[in-house]
């Protein structure tokens, strides 16, 4: 009989049998239990060291590397990402909570520094928002067994210990004792660390702020806190008005037909690779051919991310206002229906960003086309021109006879997966990469699947414009199109975009910004074609302009219109160099 069934049923036997068996067989004794100090410093060392590799490597990279010197600022650098760590750590070390919250910060630092890794990334707020507001298509085209893999490797091995390793309990006021003990250590040792190297350490945060938004993870936690703080800062549950006054010009006296705006948003546009813009490769063999359009050279993003952009360019403020504003407003849409004009939102993306909210709207992530939409919520952006009359002809009557603007809201060229964005017979550049491991991929291979989605808004912008050409007996018609931020194809390593606006290359924020109008356009606002190409070719203009280029096209007369930030001001007739119509 089993001693365990024996101790059940005879007690007393069970005894006996316990004191006549061999005491030669000791069960393995438990493991020691841990102070939670000594929790907070070795998950702390695993955070400084095996999680921040992207650190180390950026800071391998700094001039002087080798020397004895920088091997010192290196070790003393290490130090602090350890004490910050543990510092931040110190302030959640208690019974209940240490083990969630290190493992918490173990997982979150994982998954950073995967992304930084692969894509050569930064975090910061509004990297962390433009995550926070990722779609679930978006989010998938990210997954791969490399992230799994390598999330794996790093967050494994302390979850695992921080699962098996019990901890010791203290009391209340002894725990509160440790905690604030530990916490005035590690700032301590931090100042001690950075009046050791201060020279080198102001220098290096001076001249690289790129580090900044490297130390993991605490970038994420300052991002995280950023975000949840900016109700703060922000009035976020007033909605300020602009625009109140909006009316329309004259030119809308006596019209014989409305006025029709498509304002094309793009997705992840680099300039640089353009056929229009003089890109070596003719990414653009429709665009190219047309002598009916004007594209700008010269033109800037308001952020390095949809998230950031979007918002700032629909707003009247500016980039420098966005920022700095202590509410919130409405937006070039809102300030178009004030003014009594028909608005039409269509969505292929991951939604306005809240510009859009009072206004029709409709997304194509329901829509079903089997040659468009190859994947299941998931369409090419040519999908969006599908039944487009009869989505502008459901719109108010009263409205519409006045004029229409239609915003088509781009999946463009966003990436990793580039080569989802095109077609095959718009795959011009082979071979291409179709792993969304950008950094598996030859690099040759993640600029072919790019420029091919280049090759798809091609497509799409010349099916605007021929869609629109058919409405010329219906209305006065014109497009423009501009993208909400540019990309990184690896250069210098990095890939994608969202690095912080005062550290992100060109690449990011150096946009394509295409305007067509119809003759009757051009008559309309006396703004020639052959002028705005000329003007435009050189001339440095950003998302700031976009609120009121937009206003001035259709001829909105209110308080929120800077003229001086009209694109086109400078080319209306009797004001530039162009007089007539071309």
């Amino acid at each position: 009989m089993p001693l365990i069934l024996q101790r059940l049923l005879h007690p007393h036997l069970a005894a006996g049998a316990a004191l006549q068996a061999p005491s030669t067989a000791r069960q393995p004794a438990p493991p020691a239990h841990l102070h939670p100090v000594w929790v907070v410093v070795l998950i702390s060392t695993w955070l400084a060291t095996a999680c921040n590799v992207p650190l180390w490597r950026e800071v391998a990279q700094l001039p002087g590397h080798g020397s004895l010197r920088s091997w010192g600022f290196a070790m003393a650098f290490a130090v602090i990402v350890a004490a910050g760590n543990a510092a931040l750590l110190s302030l959640l070390a208690w019974r209940w909570t240490l083990k969630p919250a290190a493992a918490l910060m173990v997982v979150m630092a994982a998954f950073g520094a995967y992304f930084m890794l692969a894509y050569g990334i930064a975090i910061d707020a509004s990297m962390l928002t433009n995550v926070l507001q990722t779609d679930a298509h978006e989010a998938t085209d990210l997954l791969s067994w490399r992230m799994a893999a390598t999330v794996l490797a790093l967050a494994a091995p302390p979850l695992v210990w921080l699962y098996r390793r019990p901890v010791r309990r203290l009391g209340a006021w002894r725990h509160a004792a440790h905690n604030g003990l530990l916490l005035v250590g590690a700032v301590a040792l931090i100042v001690v660390c950075v009046l050791a190297v201060f020279q080198d350490f102001a220098s290096t945060m001076r001249n690289h702020t790129r580090l900044r938004y490297l130390i993991n993870p605490l970038n994420s936690v300052y991002a995280l806190g950023h975000i949840a703080t900016q109700p703060l800062r922000i009035n976020t549950r007033t909605l300020l008005p602009v625009g109140r006054d909006a009316q329309l010009g004259a030119s809308y006296a006596g019209q014989a037909q409305p006025p029709l705006l498509v304002l094309v948003l793009g997705e992840t546009g680099r300039s640089g690779n353009f056929g229009i813009n003089g890109y070596a490769r003719n990414t653009t063999p429709l665009l190219s051919t047309r002598t009916d359009l004007a594209s700008a050279g010269n033109a800037w993003s308001c952020g390095t991310s949809t998230a950031a952009s979007v918002p700032c360019m629909f707003s009247h403020l500016g980039r420098t206002g966005y920022e700095a504003r202590a509410a919130n407003f409405e937006s070039l849409i809102d300030v178009l229906q004030h003014a009594g004009l028909a608005v039409l939102w269509v969505d292929n993306q991951s939604g306005c960003k809240g510009v859009c909210d009072r206004a029709g709207q409709t997304s194509t992530a329901s829509w079903n086309d089997p040659t468009l939409c190859p994947t299941p919520g998931e369409c090419l952006d040519r999908v969006m021109l599908k039944d487009l009359d009869a989505r502008i002809d459901a719109l108010p009557a009263e409205q519409r006879q006045r004029g229409t603007v239609v915003v088509l809201h781009q999946m463009g060229s966003h990436g990793p997966a580039y080569s989802k964005r095109s077609a095959p017979e718009h795959k011009r550049f082979l071979p291409e990469c179709t792993s969304t491991a950008l950094q598996e991929c030859e690099r040759q291979q993640v600029v072919n699947a790019y420029d091919n989605s280049i090759v798809e808004t091609d497509a799409f912008l010349d099916g605007v414009i021929q869609w629109l050409s058919t409405r010329g007996g219906k209305a006065q018609t014109a497009m423009v199109y501009v993208a909400d931020h540019g990309e990184s194809l690896g250069e210098n390593n990095l890939y994608l975009h969202g690095l912080p606006y005062s550290i992100a290359p060109d690449v990011q924020k150096h946009v394509p910004w295409i305007t067509w109008l119809s003759p009757a356009m051009q008559a309309r606002t006396h703004i020639a074609t052959g002028c705005l190409q000329r003007d435009l070719a050189e001339r440095r203009i950003t998302h700031d302009h976009y609120f009121h280029s937009v206003l001035g096209l259709m001829d909105v007369k209110t308080g929120a219109y800077s003229a001086g930030l009209d694109m086109f001001g400078g080319c209306r007739q009797g004001v530039g160099a162009g007089t007539g119509v071309g």
